[in-house]
This record gives structure tokens, C-alpha cells and sequence, in this order.
């Protein structure tokens, strides 16, 4: 993308916080600062109960939904772990940041950077965690976690996928085994979490001083592997295999991709479909994975409740990316298509009017930073213009719009030429514009191809709307959004994509 955009992200972003006032002093919390439990999944998509799927067993994120408010339509930066989740604790889209591969060094590409915790922790909050917060190829490594952010380092046990040799040796991508929950990542990462939370909270309950507290399970991502009491509660439920699993007709063939990280890394066949059966076994596999990630975060709700700090603390919830299962004929992530930047977002405000709502608006991952500045009362940093915005309004107001657009993006190397996709979703429509990239020294910007979808009406992106004469004001109008930057920030006029 050109430098304009980029700027144009900034600057509208310096004038609305000016505008609207959203850091003013006058914040509630000004006088008793709140705590903040900071939620991340890994691979999470929407398949919760609270957001509709009736087979997720999943509690403990179902009440955190049921205290809060819910977001729709949440969409991530860049669908791949490490590029966004350095976008979402800068502040920064991928562009601005530099981070959009595995590699990119996020304080290499940018030096000013001040993240979100290292906020909090500028400003008197005592910072700790446990797990995977950062993508560690993206930062200073995998256990600490970037230093800088914490007043500890972050600290995780060694990572055991498999709980079973032969299931190691072959990478199998399922795993059913009768083992204890600290037999896995998750588990053991979920005891040194409460040890630390324990002792963190002993220390507010003296020193009043507020705490930034983040958990970052790995689960539900490959392998899907999972004690088997939790196998156990899916043994009744009738799982289905995707119902549309080809490529959406009219799209561009490098949209598409191969289910490269499945079958790059885990025991299953390298070409061609895979048998309804494996399909299945993954499925089953991922719930089951799913409802032992939300296990271990009920460990951690339980502290805050005993201890009776949820009056007085912030929670949000949030998985990195979407992933598809199946759709399309796709396992992973790596698109822009819909599960894929799709992602789950829940917030919950101590003394919030409109507990267990849900709000249809788009909200992305980089308003997750200016939201939690915005709740506790805290300025933005000097250091970089935040390219999100606070979704406090919709926390008053479901209804409310704070940006007309959610942006995503994916790189790919299609028609010869390295390309960024940038794909922008609103309540009903996504349009995608694939536009070259510098990388082999052609023109930045020159646009290659588009893709247009109607969610109300194909919820299963079964075909590109492109040529469709139906479509053509829809088409026009996301053209006109999109073609000077980010204008989508502009929320004075109501958007009906």
C-alpha cells in the first residue's frame, strides 16, 4: 500500500481523538483506576455458543459474553499470528508497523513503538502474564515476549503438542488422550498463570497499585489435541463436514489457498481432498480443543470472582485470527475471506448498562488498544499515532457506529507479480481490491483484481459479485470508500455496505 494511505490513517485519527474527546480527564475511573484481564486464543473463531453455535461448549467465555458486549462483526488485521497480533498491541495496521511476515521484527521495523501493556506500565499499572501474547518470530523471542512490555517477563512452559509419542512422531493432527490438563501447553501454562495471578492480586490487595494481567492460551489451534474427558462431551453431538468446499467462482485462483499450514506440518496427505472422515475426526477435534482452552480460562475467572475484583475490572476476549475448517475446501488461515479475518471480540466494562449485548457494527483488532486507553482513563502514547479507534460508544450503544468499514489484508504472489489484498467488510458486503506491491520494483498500487461478496444473500462466498450489474452501485460506493486511503474512519455519515 502507498504512503498515503498510511498517513491518511494518522492524521484522521490525530483529529478524532482531538474532536471527540475520547481520553478526556473526566473519565470515571480517574479516581480508582480499573484492572484489566487481557484474554488471547489462538486460531479462535466465532464457533462459541454465545455467538450462536449451539454444539461450542464453552462457558466460561459464554458468561465473560453474558457480563459484556459481544462484537459481530470483528475482524483481524493480517489473518496469520504473528503480523496481527503485533497490529493489535501497536495500534498500528500491518503497513505502518512493517510487520507482515514471520521475521519482521516489530521494534526493528519500528523503534518509537510504545505497545499496550508497555502503556499500561507507563502509567503505574503493574504488568504481567502468562502464555502467548506476542508471536515470539515477531518479536525478541518466544518466552519473554517483548521485555519491554511487561514488569516481568512473560513467561510460558515448553510447549508439549502431543501427549502420546506415536501421535508425536507421526504429527497427527488429532489427539484423544487420558491425560491430566497440564499434559498439554495450555494446562501447564493455566497453573503458572494462577500461581502468578495469586500472588498478583496478594500484592494489589496491599499496594492498590492496578494490574495488567494477560493470558494467552494456544488452544484451539493445530494440533487439535485435548484430554479425553473433554472429547467426552462432544460424543453425542452429529458434526458435519463444510457444506460449500470449492473456490468461490470469479475469484482470483491466488485468493485461494491449500491448507498449507495442515499439510505442511501434520501426518495428512499432501494433494488432494481429504477423506470425509479425517475431515470429521478435525472438526470434532477442534471443539474439543476449543472447550479445553475455555476450561483453563474458568480457572483464571474464578481467582478475579474469589477474590471479588470483577467490579473493578476490564476483561476483553479476543482470538487472533478466524480459521477455516473446511470451507472452501481450506484448513488454516491465511485469506481474506470471511473465516478468516473474522474473529471473536468481547469486552466487558465494570458498571456497563448494556451487559450481554451484541453489536452487528464493524469493529477491528486495532480498536482494541485506544478501547482499553479510552476505559481506564489513560492517554495514548506519544510514540505513534493509534490507527484504532475507541469502541467505547458502542459499549453505550450497540446500535451506535464508530467506522464504517473493518479493514483485513494478505499478501500473495499471483498474475507474476508480488500483490497485498486488502479486503474491507461491512455489515452486509466485503469487497476485496488486490493491488501490487514494491517488492519486485513494480508501481505500488496498481490495482490487479476485485472480488465482491453479499453475505445476506451468500453467506457462503460461494461467487464473486464483480461483474454482477445488480451490484454495480454497491461496487461504485466501495470504490469510492477505499480509493483515498482510510476514509471507512469517518463516521459522520451512516454506511449501508
Amino acid at each position: 500500500m502507498n504512503s498515503s494511505f498510511s498517513k491518511s490513517i494518522g492524521g484522521g485519527l490525530g483529529l478524532l481523538v482531538a474532536t471527540t474527546g475520547l481520553y478526556a480527564a473526566g473519565s470515571s475511573y480517574q479516581a480508582k483506576k480499573p484492572n484489566v484481564l487481557f484474554i488471547a486464543f489462538d486460531d479462535l473463531k466465532p464457533n462459541l455458543k454465545c455467538y450462536g453455535d449451539n454444539k461450542a461448549i464453552t462457558p466460561n467465555i459464554d458468561k465473560i459474553a453474558s457480563m459484556g458486549m459481544l462484537f459481530a462483526n470483528n475482524h483481524c488485521q493480517y489473518a496469520i499470528c504473528g503480523p496481527t497480533r503485533a497490529s493489535l498491541l501497536s495500534g498500528l495496521r500491518p503497513d505502518t508497523s512493517g510487520v507482515i511476515k514471520f521475521g519482521d521484527k516489530m521494534r526493528t521495523k519500528f523503534p518509537q513503538l510504545t505497545t499496550l501493556p508497555q502503556q499500561f506500565k507507563n502509567n503505574g499499572y503493574t504488568v504481567i502474564g502468562a502464555g502467548k501474547i506476542y508471536d515470539g518470530r515477531c518479536c525478541d523471542g518466544f518466552t519473554t515476549q517483548d521485555i519491554p512490555s511487561w514488569s516481568e517477563p512473560l513467561i510460558s512452559p515448553p510447549d508439549h503438542k502431543w501427549a502420546l509419542k506415536e501421535n508425536k512422531k507421526k504429527k497427527a493432527p488429532v489427539e484423544c488422550a487420558d491425560v491430566p490438563d497440564d499434559a498439554y501447553f495450555d494446562g501447564a501454562m493455566t497453573d503458572i498463570a494462577v500461581k502468578r495471578l495469586k500472588k498478583l492480586i496478594g500484592d494489589y490487595k496491599t499496594n492498590k497499585q492496578p494490574f495488567f494481567f494477560a493470558f494467552g492460551l494456544k488452544k484451539p489451534h493445530l494440533p487439535f489435541a485435548a484430554p479425553k474427558k473433554y472429547w467426552d462431551m462432544y460424543k453425542n453431538t452429529k458434526f458435519s463436514i463444510a457444506e460449500f468446499q470449492d473456490r468461490p467462482a470469479g475469484a482470483p485462483v491466488y485468493a485461494w489457498q491449500d491448507s498449507w499450514e495442515l499439510r505442511g506440518g501434520y501426518g495428512v496427505p499432501k494433494k488432494g481432498k481429504f477423506s470425509e472422515e479425517l475431515q470429521l475426526d478435525m472438526i470434532k477435534g477442534y471443539y474439543a480443543a476449543l472447550t479445553y482452552a475455555d476450561a483453563q480460562l474458568g480457572k483464571v475467572i474464578k481467582e478475579f470472582e474469589d477474590n471479588g475484583l470483577l467490579e473493578n475490572t476490564i476483561i476483553v476476549l479476543w482470538g487472533d485470527h478466524g480459521w477455516h475448517l473446511g470451507d472452501h475446501g481450506m484448513w488454516g488461515k491465511h485469506t481474506n475471506y470471511e473465516q478468516s479475518t473474522r474473529s471473536p471480540l468481547i469486552i466487558y466494562n465494570p458498571g456497563m448498562k448494556n451487559k450481554g449485548t451484541v453489536t452487528s457494527s464493524p469493529s477491528e483488532h486495532i480498536d482494541i488498544y485506544p478501547t482499553l486507553l479510552d476505559l481506564a482513563g489513560l492517554q495514548p502514547p506519544k510514540s505513534q499515532p493509534l490507527e484504532g479507534l475507541s469502541l467505547r460508544p458502542l459499549l453505550n450503544n450497540p446500535k451506535a457506529q464508530v467506522k464504517q468499514l473493518a479493514i483485513s489484508q494478505f499478501s500473495r504472489y499471483g498474475k507474476g507479480k508480488h500483490l497485498m489484498g486488502y479486503t474491507y467488510r461491512g455489515k452486509r458486503y466485503r469487497y476485496t481490491k488486490w493491488v501490487t506491491t514494491s517488492d519486485k520494483g513494480q508501481k505500488p498500487g496498481v490495482l490487479m483484481d476485485e472480488e465482491l461478496y453479499d453475505y445476506k444473500k451468500d453467506p457462503l462466498e460461494t461467487k464473486s459479485l464483480l461483474n454482477n450489474p445488480e451490484y454495480k452501485q454497491v461496487l461504485e460506493k466501495f470504490r469510492s470508500l477505499t480509493k483515498d486511503g482510510y476514509k471507512s474512519l469517518e463516521t459522520s455519515e451512516k454506511c449501508d455496505l
